[in-house]
C-alpha cells in the first residue's frame, strides 16, 4: 500500500462540555476548522472543540474507520487510558 493511501488519522477531541468526540480525517487542521465553524460533525453543533487529545497516524480509509468504530465503543475511562498511552502521536 502506498504512503498516500495510508495518510488517514484517527483523533479524539475534547469538546466545550468535556465530552469526547472520535473521528477520522486526512487533514487535521482542516477538520478542526470544520468542527469549530459548525460545518463538521453534528456533534459540534451547540458545542465547540476545546482540545485535540489523541492522534493516531498511518491508517488507510478502511483501517481508520474500523479503529474509529472500536474507539467509539470504549467507555470514557478506557478512552482516557488510550489518550495517556504510548499509541498517542501528539
Amino acid at each position: 500500500m502506498s504512503t498516500s493511501e495510508r495518510n488517514w488519522q484517527v483523533y479524539i477531541i475534547e469538546a466545550s462540555d468535556s465530552k469526547l468526540y472520535t473521528g477520522i480525517t486526512t487533514d487535521m487542521e482542516q477538520r478542526w476548522q470544520q468542527h469549530e465553524n459548525g460545518t463538521g460533525a453534528k456533534f459540534f453543533r451547540g458545542r465547540k472543540p476545546r482540545k485535540l487529545l489523541y492522534l493516531e497516524n498511518n491508517h488507510d480509509r478502511s483501517s481508520a474507520s474500523q479503529r474509529e468504530a472500536a474507539i467509539k465503543k470504549l467507555s470514557r475511562d478506557e478512552k482516557l487510558a488510550l489518550i495517556a498511552s504510548p499509541d498517542n502521536r501528539l
